[in-house]
């Protein structure tokens, strides 16, 4: 008897440690990945400090070398995930893209706070409607044939270009290069959204009400914070962002109009554009309705904002470095002048055979991506990651500066060498990140930004005629300065001042 109570207890004993452990193991697999110490309320311990969301990389960065790849910030009592590992990058986008194919709320957009059913292609939740947005902007606007049926609209912005830049050759004054860069692409893609020219007046009006919803977006985010009580507590601040919204909807509601009227005329007539394809576009989950046109006023926002700064930017970075390393300029130049021919018109098809063209771009975007940071991911389960749990619903990021900087991928990660992109190292180098992931200015996954194909066509068709039509040199006493600074996009400290001269094609 004694034996058999000795034998339950033992067993008893047994399954309660094997309880215990299998808790405690449990545990330790479910724990964050390390960062600061959370203060209650506040968050993460850092932000007691003196904080700015501009230092944000930089103390990234330091956490990094603290804690590793992968760290835990708590801004309020969320948790938000960072990652500046190119391996657990791939792992997350790729291995288990459709995981972190998500986004978290999209509480701080303008447009949302007006109405939840502004929706867009890149906060649009992963789901049915994000799948039909993406589908028709990838398959009708971003399809390599309809990329190709605007060589006109590049042909026409870039004649536009270059003769704001003779002036300045005339004039022999040093050129502010971002204003007309800017001015540019906007143009380009106003003619691809709304399928029109539209002159200088026009041009503006959209690009300064555009701009004026980029600049001061992060003003109207304490609304969201407090809710419907925002809206009330601020009221004139909520009354600002109506106010916005309307001129907004004034401005492109009338051109939406327009372009519609035009198309129903003479359906055949036209290169289809992006607003051709909302026109049609009908939302199944919802009894298959078609688009309001302030639905289409945000999407046509979206397009804008998208396509302009992000690419406007890369290509004042990479001109800039061009300045700067006349050795690389003078290169890339022979080598236009070797495939297009002296005296020869240059083709879109001449692209494609200039290899240290598409060096120059790609180390530009490496060196100096437009954005830091990919727009955060939020995961659809839980998930197990670099032995750390990232929770369901929680806020990932991606540290896109850091990963393209990694120098044990990348040899002198903060020179700016675009032979590093020929021969074999170039050969494995994936933009996409599909094979593997250097580096992601556009993302990766199935968040990847859509439009990466049309814009390192722009940026390459754009550097190829401003290098073949123009030399670029330094202002005297200016050594270009590549210092930062976060703007929507992250620009130049102080913004390229360039002297060109004419060359002789």
């Amino acid at each position: 008897m004694e034996s058999w109570l000795i034998l339950i207890l033992s067993l008893c004993l047994c399954a309660v440690l094997n309880l215990v452990f299998q808790n405690k193991s449990n545990r330790t697999k479910l724990t964050l990945p390390p960062g600061p110490l959370k203060v209650p309320i506040i968050g993460s311990f850092l932000w007691l400090g003196s904080f700015s969301f501009s230092r944000l990389e930089e103390i990234l960065c330091n956490l990094r070398h603290k804690y590793g790849p992968i760290i835990t910030l708590y801004i309020g009592s969320e948790p938000s995930i960072f990652i500046t590992s190119n391996t657990l990058a791939h792992e997350a986008l790729i291995e288990n893209g459709a995981i972190f194919a998500d986004r978290p709320p999209s509480f701080f957009a303008p447009s949302r706070l007006v109405n939840s059913k502004h929706n867009i292609i890149s906060s649009t939740k992963y789901g049915p409607l994000w799948r039909l947005f993406r589908r028709n902007l990838t398959s009708e606007i971003l399809h390599p044939s309809r990329v190709k049926s605007y060589a006109y609209a590049r042909k026409w912005v870039l004649d536009i270009l270059s003769q704001r830049l003779r002036s300045h050759v005339e004039s022999e004054e040093s050129v502010r290069v971002m204003d007309h860069f800017q001015y540019t692409m906007f143009s380009l893609l106003i003619l691809m959204c709304l399928g029109e020219k539209h002159d200088e007046k026009v041009i503006k009006e959209i690009e300064d009400i555009q701009r004026t919803f980029l600049v001061n977006g992060g003003r109207f985010r304490v609304l969201a914070l407090f809710g419907k009580l925002g809206k009330i507590i601020f009221r004139n601040r909520w009354l600002e962002l109506l106010e916005m919204r309307r001129r907004q909807e004034s401005v492109l509601i009338p051109l939406i109009r327009a372009r519609r009227e035009r198309k129903e005329k003479n359906p055949d007539e036209f290169v289809v554009s992006y607003i051709d394809t909302l026109f049609d576009l009908q939302i199944p989950e919802e009894g298959g309705r078609k688009l309001s046109e302030e639905e289409m006023v945000t999407l046509c926002s979206e397009f804008l904002n998208g396509g302009t700064d992000t690419t406007s930017t890369a290509l004042q970075w990479i001109m800039a470095n061009l300045v700067k390393n006349q050795e690389i300029q003078e290169r890339l130049y022979s080598e236009i002048e070797e495939v297009v021919g002296s005296g020869e018109e240059m083709k879109e098809d001449d692209l494609q055979k200039i290899p240290y063209l598409k060096a120059v771009v790609f180390e530009g975007l490496r060196r100096h991506p437009p954005g830091h940071f990919v727009l955060p991911h939020a995961v659809t389960e839980d998930i197990v990651l670099d032995g750390h749990v990232i929770p369901k619903k929680a806020t990932v990021n991606f540290l896109v500066s850091e990963i393209g900087w990694d120098p044990k991928v990348w040899k002198d990660p903060m020179e700016f060498k675009p032979e590093r992109f020929l021969g074999k190292e170039g050969e494995v180098t994936d933009i996409t990140g599909n094979r593997e992931i250097k580096m992601i200015p556009f993302g990766a996954g199935r968040r990847i930004c859509p439009a990466v194909g049309l814009a390192i066509h722009h940026l390459e068709y754009f550097v190829a005629n401003l290098i073949r039509e123009f030399k670029w040199t330094a202002v005297e006493g200016d050594d270009i300065d590549l210092s930062e600074k976060l703007q929507f996009t992250v620009v130049m400290q102080n913004p390229l001042r360039a002297h060109i001269t004419q060359r002789v094609i």
